[in-house]
């Protein structure tokens, strides 16, 4: 019982310099970062879209890692987890560091919606009209958090076609979710449109097919006592269970339970954004959708 306040003593002691103080409080603070970022909560920033419009590319979510250590995610939770396809090292001690510890060639963070959890039969299917459905269990699902606005095409910095959620009711220079270069867009209508395809894709939409010709929306499996199917809101827009399979229990790291603030940029760091654009950053913020719990 003596070893605390010897230890307490120790970090008190007077004629301290300066850069002794930083270094002992770096050094205190550090691993105590490290115990809450691992264990109890986590800060993530959404850099896809494939959960729109519950999640918007930019917006930063707390996560809450201590209940699932206690109690298993259940049916339309959002959970974060690790890349399932990711191949961890077969060597036990990189691969708990790879699977816990934050590192820049290790697996990615994701987040997707719970759809089903261990021992349930879900089934995907494509309907008479064309529009996939999943039935849970026997029984078709009622999905109200999919996305129920259409993608729009629009030419990435990069050179190449991306899409995110757009809203016909409003201009495009007025859209509630992101903003748009109108140039951007329509270089991706004309180039599409030269290929015969529209640059708008509508929900309902089957995901695009497999190099084999088949449809990933078309599925049935049982899940297992460790295994979860995990869909994206963003059916159009989504890299998720239908594509890879069911997720393992062990790949779980949090439950997605707040958003902080939402912001329309991807950039990795805030402040370097907010210091190159200080007026247009918070032009570009979306004031209605902060500070707001999920589920």
């Amino acid at each position: 019982m003596e070893f605390f306040p010897k230890i307490i003593a120790w970090f008190r002691r007077p004629n301290k310099s300066v850069l002794v103080q930083y270094v002992e409080a770096f050094l205190v603070i550090l691993p105590i970062a490290f115990v809450i970022r691992t264990f109890l909560y986590g800060l993530y920033q959404v850099p896809s879209g494939s959960m729109e419009p519950t999640m918007l590319i930019g917006e930063r979510f707390l996560a809450d890692k201590l209940s699932v250590w206690f109690s298993s995610p259940k049916r339309g939770e959002i959970i974060s987890f690790n890349d399932p396809t990711y191949k961890y090292s077969k060597n036990k001690g990189v691969e708990l560091v790879e699977r816990y510890l934050w590192l820049p060639w290790g697996p990615a963070n994701w987040t997707k919606r719970v759809i089903a959890i261990p021992g349930d039969h879900i089934k995907g299917v494509i309907n008479d009209e064309g529009h996939p459905e999943i039935y849970l269990n026997g029984k078709k699902l009622k999905e109200s958090y999919i996305n129920p606005y259409p993608l729009i095409y629009y030419i990435g910095s990069d050179g190449k076609f991306q899409h995110k959620t757009y809203d016909p009711k409003f201009s495009l220079e007025n859209q509630p979710f992101y903003r748009f270069d109108s140039y951007s867009v329509l270089r991706a209508k004309q180039s599409l449109r030269a290929n015969g395809v529209l640059n708008l894709v509508y929900p309902g939409t089957p995901y695009p097919r497999r190099e084999d010709g088949s449809f990933p929306d078309v599925f049935d499996y049982k899940l297992k006592n460790d295994e979860y199917c995990c869909i994206g809101d963003n059916r159009l827009g989504s890299h998720d269970s239908r594509v890879w399979g069911p997720l393992k229990e062990k790949d779980i790291h949090g439950k997605i339970i707040f958003r902080l603030w939402s912001h329309d940029g991807s950039a990795s760091f805030w402040i370097t954004d907010l210091i190159c654009h200080p007026i247009d950053f918070w032009k570009r913020m979306r004031w209605g959708r902060c500070m707001q719990r999920l589920g």
